[in-house]
């Protein structure tokens, strides 16, 4: 008996708030879901706005061992660290936003060889790098030590700070910066020539996968860019009604609710 061709061939897979629970915890079920993707030819590439650092533990712990989107979509990556992409946000431009951020009195962080960087020990910062899983490198000054280009700057506050600030930043740095929110509490900005559904677009041409044949899944507005460019895209419940719209309205339930698994077999169903 003829087996049919896989139509969904490769799986563009957020990981916090989509298969990484708050807790930072992974469901059993979804991940043999992701064996079963893979067993049946499907490729699963981790998109994520983590650093390196913080995406390759997750990488390792699912047992992936492809290229995939960190840094927002500034970087793909290897697991072994080799670079494929590389727009990160310059200098001059990444201090604009820093020196905003010192007059706000806002928590502001870059990054240089996979490493943190902040000019303030703040609160935000432990809270960020705890869950990113990365150690605090407090420097005299930010825009100095970021060197030429930072692969993306990290306001972290509360969530209604956030929110006031997002529609702001992205009218100030109209057509400069790419800005979304990645975490209730963290707003992010990248180079325009840096988002999830650009560096999809790469890596599926790498891979030789066309378009139509790519699902996507995740719950931030970083995720909406490559959730609306997919053949097909899923919201995770509860996210912001972009993202919804950017899905079509198809959701899957959080982390630790078998929405992993669940999509996962949807797909194999064809």
């Amino acid at each position: 008996m003829e087996v049919a061709p896989l139509r969904w061939r490769l799986l563009a897979l957020d990981l916090d708030g989509t298969i990484v629970g708050p807790g930072l915890e992974l469901d059993p079920q979804d991940e043999a879901a992701l064996r079963r993707a893979e067993a049946a030819g499907m490729a699963v590439v981790v998109c994520t706005g983590r650093p390196f650092p913080g995406a390759l533990i997750w990488i390792r712990r699912l047992a992936l061992t492809g290229p995939f989107v960190c840094y927002q979509g500034a970087q793909v990556r290897l697991p072994d660290g080799e670079t494929l992409l590389d727009h990160g946000v310059a200098r001059p431009l990444a201090a604009e936003v820093i020196e905003y951020c010192r007059e706000q009195d806002l928590h502001v962080q870059a990054y240089r060889d996979d490493r943190l960087l902040v000019e303030r020990d703040r609160p935000e910062a432990h809270e960020y790098a705890q869950h990113a899983q990365m150690e605090i490198n407090l420097v005299p000054d930010l825009v100095e030590a970021m060197g030429p280009t930072t692969p993306k700057l990290v306001v972290v506050a509360n969530k209604d700070r956030v929110e006031q600030l997002l529609p702001e930043i992205r009218s100030r740095w109209a057509g400069r910066l790419n800005a979304a929110t990645s975490m209730p509490t963290y707003l992010e900005m990248t180079s325009t020539r840096s988002d999830k559904r650009l560096a999809l677009r790469f890596l599926a041409r790498r891979l030789s996968v066309a378009q139509e044949h790519i699902a996507a899944a995740g719950d931030g507005r970083n995720d909406e860019s490559m959730i609306a460019w997919a053949g097909i895209g899923f919201a995770v419940e509860g996210a912001a009604e972009e993202v919804l719209r950017a899905a079509a309205g198809r959701t899957i339930p959080p982390p630790g609710q078998g929405g992993i698994a669940l999509l996962v077999d949807r797909l194999l169903e064809g």
